[in-house]
């Protein structure tokens, strides 16, 4: 994803562009090797929804039409989301305008971006090839292209370029590149997770299940979690997964075990009756992990990198997709002002929104005590007013729509600390607080 977004933007200011992908690809929405995660669960977020459809008008249009479904009226009774033991209000809809949340599969989201960037007249797709290294000046201050190899013969070639994008993900070996050609590897800051997550793909029946997404996130003293999501032509994504080192079984059944003490039971029901597609799928992911491009004193010319390549997240925050979106578009910010000093503007740009979702992410996983890691004290208060946040969410619509904006990466968090955002935060938790006080249910009213 986010090279097919790179290219859609690249081809706006150079005369050729030429993606250089592993894999064979055809015109159908299929899984693919080299993305192996692309077979567990995904959620397209609002803003990353957002941005494909300003980068490819109409295309959310034709999710519709493809009969991908779609949360935008606000109707929080489509939706079952939990955090940190606090489930979202359950009824009714927020005065603010609500978000708009489609859930493709992830096969056919990437189907549709890669029929979009295809279409592109100056962009060329090099299938069923290995970037085997980086070539450069003699002076090793400009990179210059890219040596590749043929998977299926080994032929070896060379492709000259004025700029080089990096987005073959995690496994980048762009730092390794970089110490060849003398500029040294990048930092890292990296918080160890050890999740591991299985899912298991199911055709539900129209009408069985109510809700379009539910999620269930872990909490301290059970580092465990789970989702269901509902994508096109009734099929449907289950997934339970397990923090620090905590592994999730393998088989349906199992998996179902796994989380009955917490699940919904409706979901529960749903998931046994439903018809299985193919295998249970598993992943491990050991860590959320950034590689400062941002902070190195000396970059090449004619690199840059982007997407998970720079930044991977634990997934179950599900920025990953939407990251790679926002980065395209500073690129796009980047290159409308030239190319001088490209690298170096777009990494420091790029960090900006980067530095945004690693706190989101940091700070939720540092939220459990199974998770090791420092935990400052703007931290340590930033997850408190959290809580009071999401105590508020549990009945209060307004509350859980702005937070689902800032979650969805519409607006910034500091809409969370808005005078008015924050009363009504502070008069939802005193309600909340005189009902427990008095041992009354939230549905009873008091004088």
């Amino acid at each position: 994803m986010a090279g097919l977004l790179a290219a859609r933007v690249l081809s706006d200011f150079y005369e050729t562009v030429t993606i250089v992908e592993r894999d064979e690809l055809g015109d159908d929405p299929v899984y693919r090797r080299g993305v192996p995660q692309g077979r567990l669960i995904h959620a397209l977020s609002a803003r990353g929804a957002q941005i494909l459809d300003e980068l490819f008008p109409s295309f959310l249009d034709e999710l519709a039409a493809e009969g991908v479904p779609s949360w935008c009226d606000g109707d929080f009774s489509k939706l079952s989301i939990t955090i940190g033991g606090h489930q979202m209000v359950r009824s009714g809809k927020s005065v603010l305008d609500p978000i708009t949340m489609q859930y493709p599969s992830r096969r056919l989201l990437e189907r549709d971006v890669r029929r979009r960037v295809r279409d592109i007249a100056n962009v060329t797709t090099l299938d069923g090839h290995d970037l085997l290294a980086l070539t450069a000046t003699s002076a090793r201050d400009r990179v210059t292209g890219a040596r590749v190899t043929c998977r299926s013969t080994g032929h070896e070639s060379a492709l000259t370029a004025d700029l080089v994008v990096d987005a073959t993900g995690r496994g980048s070996r762009t730092p390794v590149f970089l110490e060849e050609l003398g500029f040294g590897r990048p930092r890292q800051n990296e918080l160890m997770v050890q999740l591991a997550y299985v899912a298991q793909l199911l055709r539900i029946p129209k009408g069985v299940v109510e809700q379009y997404f539910t999620a269930v996130m872990p909490v301290a003293g059970r580092p465990r979690m789970l989702g269901l999501i509902g994508y096109e032509n009734d099929t449907w994504m289950f997934a339970v997964g397990g923090m620090a080192g905590l592994e999730p079984p393998r088989q349906l059944a199992e998996m179902l075990q796994f989380v009955e003490d917490f699940a919904p039971a409706a979901l529960l029901d749903a998931v046994r009756d439903a018809e299985p597609l193919g295998d249970v799928v598993h992943y491990r992911v050991p860590s959320n992990r950034w590689r400062r491009y941002d902070t190195m004193h000396r970059v090449p010319d004619g690199l840059l990198v982007c997407g998970d390549a720079v930044c991977s997240f634990n997934p179950i925050y599900g920025q990953g997709m939407t990251i790679a979106a926002v980065e395209a578009l500073v690129l796009r910010d980047c290159l409308s002002r030239g190319t001088r000093n490209l690298p170096r503007r777009f990494y420091r740009a790029g960090a900006k929104k980067v530095r945004l979702a690693w706190q989101t992410a940091v700070g939720s996983d540092l939220a459990l005590p199974e998770v090791a890691g420092s935990r400052p004290v703007s931290m340590r208060i930033s997850n408190g007013y959290l809580e009071k946040v999401m105590t508020a969410a549990e009945t209060d619509p307004d509350v859980a729509q702005q937070f689902l904006r800032v979650v969805g990466m519409i607006d910034g968090p500091t809409r969370l600390l808005r005078p008015g955002f924050v009363g009504r935060v502070v008069k939802a938790n005193r309600h909340r607080q005189a009902h427990d006080v008095m041992g009354l249910p939230e549905s009873m009213t008091t004088a």
